[in-house]
């Protein structure tokens, strides 16, 4: 399959992910803690990606899986791999704020092929295949042109640990602010929406993002909208971005340097 079917079978996906958690959306949700209390898990989460996977096993039963809920692959040797986040934004969906979505992507050997970001609460779409462009809905996206950091937006995002990890981005944050940027932007409350947030990136809201620390689901449809858009994206030290646990730093590119100077300085 090519990057633009395997990017419908990644849309079917995430729509049959995003009807499951519309119909959990504003009501009570049944929470589980994961390490910490503000790390949860809802039924939603766990039914969006049954839904999910579901779909992707019945257009492509040989490739492996990897979910959030399950973080599992399956046995499968296939050279296909797709990563799930069936609820980008757990906490933000618990409390009743339309800003979630589901995240699907595929790599083919550790190289991102397609990617769907789907937000059912607002209907918006944001895909990506290799070579085709980013989309938002049916419009082109384009990262923001804008050259010095005294131009732009950054967005950022705290990972569970509150310690350490939480001071070092504190840290960088400040240094931003003192490089004149016109403002942070924080959207996933004390959860991740990697995946809107890189969206943001990609449509030239913002002119960079980064955050410490990430799994590869938070991560990988969003960095291949980033890159169809025109933008750059490595880890926070300026190395090749990993299909794995890494740093992020994302950006239009024209300030991706600027940046990565004071993230890096900053990096736990």
């Amino acid at each position: 399959m090519d990057p633009h079917q395997l990017l419908q079978v990644a849309c079917q996906a995430a729509q049959a992910g995003g009807e499951v958690l519309l119909r959990h959306f504003g009501r009570r949700q049944h929470l589980v803690q994961k390490e910490q209390s503000y790390n949860l898990v809802t039924q939603a989460d766990v039914e969006a990606e049954q839904a999910v996977l579901e779909t992707i096993r019945q257009a492509c039963p040989d490739h492996a899986l990897l979910g959030e809920e399950t973080q599992q692959q399956n046995p499968s040797e296939s050279d296909y791999l797709w990563i799930v986040d069936p609820l980008d934004g757990t906490n933000n969906f618990i409390h009743g704020i339309p800003h979630f979505a589901v995240s699907v992507a595929c790599a083919h050997r550790g190289e991102l092929l397609c990617g769907a970001i789907y937000n059912p609460a607002t209907g918006d779409w944001f895909t990506a295949a290799q070579g085709q462009r980013a989309w938002h809905n049916d419009q082109p996206a384009q990262v923001a042109p804008e050259e010095r950091l005294d131009q732009v937006l950054v967005g950022t995002g705290f990972y569970y640990d509150r310690g350490r990890m939480m001071q070092a981005t504190l840290r960088a944050v400040e240094e931003l602010f003192g490089a004149h940027i016109h403002g942070m932007r924080r959207f996933g409350t004390a959860s991740l929406d990697l995946a809107l947030d890189l969206a943001l990136v990609g449509r030239g809201c913002f002119g960079a993002f980064f955050e410490y620390e990430l799994s590869p689901w938070d991560f990988a449809a969003g960095v291949l909208f980033v890159r169809e858009a025109g933008g750059e994206v490595t880890t926070c030290r300026g190395e090749p971005l990993p299909l794995g646990r890494s740093s992020l730093l994302a950006s239009n590119g024209r300030v991706h340097q600027q940046v990565l100077q004071i993230v890096a300085r900053h990096h736990p």
